[in-house]
Parts: structure tokens; C-alpha cells; sequence
């Protein structure tokens, strides 16, 4: 008999339902959380009625969704070990998706909410998640692993919510805020986030940074404003690979781990030969404008971008398309995760054998498992042994896998995930 994958997913996402979180806030935030909580219910219902009409397929779950209907899959534990079993995932790790105590309400699903002056209430809305999903997590910690929010508005607060994260057994490591223009915050490649990510390096937190989350404001009275969200979403998140390349925080700190999820795969081959061109130049010209613009950065870097990417760098693949078989050998396969990105619409549940056998019925079984099993497991700490006993109960052959599919057999309403999308889409929005 055929042995099974152990099919982990590097990308999943849950979150407290609103009125659940008040019990992880101190107290003396109480009052004021029943007043916000009260304003996202009103922002949530004007969501509601402006997309009334819209497709189902085009509002988020468990955001604007109906709660008693997808929404309750970001908190409802044994509802979310039940469908992806059934899909064939035994494992997850977990990022965030509902909105934390005292975070703003953006107008709509696709953009970034306004930034707050009030510091100290975003910032314990935020470790209130982390309070909520330690106890998601210890309901399946085999299973788990789950990230830890931090605040960039406060260092101090942030490096000892790290500590706590790592004591608490949040394997996952933490999120990475994003810090565009128009935030009040310093960018990433600020000396001011040092003591952040040595405490990271410290306790052997992987740093996760998720597409969406280092947007601007695009506007939303502008008719092309969710057409540009769409078309630079994943680019925002790229960049702080650069950033904290650039700054030395990954020539300080080697053993810290960087993983980009759910922005695509397609952009590292190019990117990384840009970035190796520029360090060239920077390094090693002595005409032009490079080595006067970009000497000191790269002076105290003793690798080129590529040789830190390959050494410390990760994607997080949701979705991994048949296409980028070759992509992925490029890049490496040690360096790639699937994952399903559950409980989204975009997602691949309930479709995921389908998925896998349309992507990795093109690849070997060793980079199968690599992708499936042995990268994520290795990064965040999942005991695959103990993980084994659930694969042979829910997860596919690796013969099964290998077996591939035809796209005519895609279900059609599998092909709303983008690992499924008509073939003939060959530009992807998250590559």
C-alpha cells in the first residue's frame, strides 16, 4: 500500500468571533470594547447591504460573510479539524483573519482600514488575538502553530509579546506589520525594529509577512481603486524582503527564518536577480550613481540577496499552479510550503485532492513531500511522527498524488481558487 502524504498547509487563517474577544482584554478596556465592538456590527451590516447583490463567491469569509454560515470556520474548532479533514490537511498554521479589539473598520473587504492615533488600544486589541488563539491552538497543538501579532508602534511591548509567544508555544513565529507610506509607522528597515528581531532570532520565531497586510490606502471613490488593490497587493509584501535584506537584519541574524505567504512564487526568480544586480553594482562599481546611493547598505552584507534567500527565506505558496513546476525548481524546492489558505473563498477546501494532484501530479514525490510535509514541519515545528497516524486516516497516497488529473475533471466551482484557474489565465494576480 502506497505510503501518504502528510499534507500540512502553510497557510490558514481563524480569528475570535467579535463579541469572544472581550473576554481576553484587561478589563479596564471593557467599556470601550462594547462601544467598538457595537460600531463594527453597524459597519458590518452597511457592508452587508452594499454588496447584497454581488456574487457569494466575491465576499470574504468570516469578515463581511454570513457569521452562521462560513464565518464561524475561523473560531470553531472542531468544525475547522472536521472539513480539513475531509479535505485531506492535517495540519495548519494559523494567521489571523477576523478584526482584533479596537482595530478600525475599512470601507470595504479589499481595503487597508484607516491607521489610529490610539496606540494603546489597537495595541492590546492585538495581544488579546494572541490570548484567543493560544487556546484555539491548545485544543490541537500537534496540529497548530500558530502566529503571534505584534504592534511596530510599540517595540518594547513587541519584544516581550514575543517572549511570551514562545514560551506559550506559538511555534508559528510572529507576524511582520506592514509599514507603507502613509502609516504612522518607521519602515521595516528602520534600526528602530532591532530590538524585534533579535528577540525573534532569539527564540527561533520565523517571521511571517501575508499579502494584504502592507497596503496603503488605495481610496475607495476612485472606480479603479479595488482593479490597482488587486493588481500591487502582493508587491507590498514583497518589498520587505528588500527591506530587511538591505538593513542587515538578515546578515545579523542567520539563523532567522523570513517567509512571504500567499504572494505567489513567480516574482522571486526575476526579483532576486534584480537584487543581485543592484548589490553588484552598489558593492562593486566605482562609476555611477549605485555605490554612492547604496554603498553603506550593502558593505556590512558579506551574501548577495540570492545567497540570504536561499539561506533564510521562504514562500508560503497558496496556490502553487501547475505552471510553476519549473519555478519552483528554480527557486528551490526547500524553500517552498503549500498551502490552502482555508477558511477563504479562494481557497482550495473542499477542492484540495483535486489541487494537489493538478500541481504536484507534475512533480517528483520527493519534491511533493518537500512541499507538503518536510519544509513546513521543519520551520514551525510540527512533529511529523505524531502527525503520521492522522495522515494515513485522512491524507491522499503519494500514488494518488502522483496519479495527476486533468483539468476537464476540475469541479467548476473549484476553479474560483486560483491553483485552479482556467489554464489559459496564465497571468496571476498574486505572481
Amino acid at each position: 500500500m502506497s505510503e501518504h502524504h502528510i499534507v500540512i498547509s502553510a497557510d490558514s487563517h481563524c480569528g475570535a468571533d467579535l463579541w469572544d474577544y472581550r473576554n481576553y482584554l484587561e478589563s479596564k478596556y471593557h467599556p470601550e470594547f462594547d462601544d467598538w465592538a457595537r460600531s463594527i456590527e453597524a459597519a458590518q451590516a452597511r457592508t452587508a447591504e452594499r454588496f447584497k447583490d454581488a456574487p457569494r463567491s466575491t465576499l470574504n469569509v468570516g469578515v463581511d460573510g454570513d457569521p452562521e454560515v462560513d464565518g464561524n470556520r475561523n473560531y470553531d474548532s472542531d468544525r475547522r479539524l472536521r472539513e480539513q479533514e475531509a479535505d485531506g490537511v492535517v495540519a495548519t498554521v494559523l494567521f489571523p483573519n477576523t478584526q482584533p479589539p479596537f482595530a478600525p473598520s475599512a470601507a470595504s473587504q479589499f481595503e487597508a482600514p484607516p491607521y489610529t492615533e490610539d496606540m494603546e488600544h489597537r495595541w492590546a486589541g492585538l495581544r488579546a488575538h494572541n490570548r484567543w488563539l493560544l487556546d484555539l491552538v491548545s485544543e490541537a497543538p500537534e496540529r497548530r502553530a500558530g502566529i503571534a501579532q505584534i504592534f511596530l508602534g510599540d517595540v518594547e511591548g513587541s519584544v516581550a509579546e514575543i517572549e511570551w509567544a514562545a514560551e506559550n508555544g506559538l511555534r508559528g513565529g510572529i507576524l511582520v506589520p506592514g509599514a507603507p507610506p502613509d502609516s504612522p509607522f518607521e519602515p521595516l528597515y528602520s534600526a528602530t525594529y532591532r530590538p524585534i528581531w533579535e528577540a525573534a532570532a532569539a527564540n527561533d520565531m520565523p517571521l511571517n509577512h501575508h499579502s494584504g497586510g502592507a497596503t496603503p490606502s488605495f481610496g475607495q471613490h476612485f472606480p479603479a481603486s479595488l482593479a490597482i488593490f488587486l493588481l500591487e497587493v502582493s508587491w507590498w509584501s514583497h518589498r520587505g524582503l528588500w527591506h530587511l535584506m538591505f538593513s542587515g537584519v538578515f546578515e545579523r541574524h542567520p539563523d532567522l527564518q523570513w517567509v512571504n505567504t500567499e504572494t505567489g512564487t513567480a516574482w522571486v526568480p526575476d526579483t532576486l536577480e534584480k537584487l543581485d544586480s543592484f548589490y553588484d553594482r552598489m558593492k562593486y562599481s566605482t562609476y555611477g550613481s549605485e555605490s554612492i546611493f547604496g554603498g553603506m547598505a550593502v558593505a556590512e552584507m558579506s551574501l548577495r540577496p540570492s545567497e540570504y534567500w536561499q539561506r533564510q527565506c521562504h514562500v508560503g505558496a497558496s496556490f502553487l499552479r501547475p505552471s510553476e513546476t519549473e519555478t519552483a525548481r528554480q527557486i528551490g524546492v526547500e524553500n517552498i510550503m503549500w498551502g490552502s489558505d482555508y477558511p477563504h473563498i479562494e481557497g482550495s477546501h473542499p477542492y484540495t485532492d483535486e489541487h494537489l494532484r493538478l500541481t504536484f501530479g507534475q512533480m517528483t514525490e520527493e519534491e511533493a513531500t518537500m512541499m507538503l510535509t518536510t519544509n513546513v514541519a521543519k520551520l514551525y515545528k510540527f512533529d511529523v511522527e505524531k502527525l503520521r497516524p492522522l495522515a494515513e486516516l485522512h491524507c491522499p497516497t503519494k500514488a494518488h498524488v502522483a496519479s495527476g488529473i486533468a483539468y476537464s475533471e476540475i469541479p467548476e466551482t473549484a476553479k474560483g481558487c486560483p491553483g485552479m484557474a482556467p489554464q489559459n489565465q496564465t497571468q496571476e494576480v498574486d505572481a
